[in-house]
């Protein structure tokens, strides 16, 4: 079912990430489909993260590069550079991090490039509207409060209602 939004249905909210002033490149796309029995299904690709550079090995073949990134969805749809308008993370509940509604799980790069889709029941795509997505420098630990220690906000797109005509 999963496969099917996203392979076939249109999304029904998108955020269209923006790198910061360091990571001018860093762009890309997260899409939020509803599901018919509650919450949603996300499905994001980043492009330019910083780990783009490869390394060679020994046969002088890139061995290629990868790393974790944090990902948000901050309580302001906010994006203005350098992106501290987004606020915290998104926590209706008031909950310990990592139990944020907005805590969601991390990006892994290769090269630079990131795809990831997941499943959410805490979340609908009505909650999210206006609010941004972020991602962050480093991995989330999933232990530091407020926010898992994930380092500066280096990309942010701002969660908007998909228009189609």
């Amino acid at each position: 079912m999963f496969l099917n939004l996203i392979g076939r249905d249109r999304p029904q909210a998108v955020a269209w990430v923006r790198g910061n002033a360091t990571n001018p490149r860093l762009g890309g796309i997260v899409r939020f489909y509803a599901v018919p029995f509650g919450g949603i299904v996300v499905n994001a690709e980043i492009f330019g993260l910083p780990d783009n550079a490869a390394a060679a090995g020994a046969n002088g073949r890139s061995m290629g590069s990868s790393r974790f990134y944090a990902m948000h969805i901050h309580e302001n749809g906010d994006c203005r550079l350098p992106f501290d308008r987004s606020g915290n993370h998104y926590n209706p509940s008031g909950a310990m991090h990592p139990q944020h509604a907005g805590d969601l799980p991390p990006l892994l790069s290769n090269n630079g490039y990131a795809w990831l889709a997941f499943y959410d029941g805490r979340l609908s795509v009505e909650e999210i509207l206006n609010r941004s997505v972020v991602i962050h420098a480093g991995r989330d630990d999933f232990t530091s409060q407020p926010a898992g220690d994930s380092g500066d906000k280096i990309g942010c797109g701002v969660i908007e209602a998909a228009a189609y005509s």
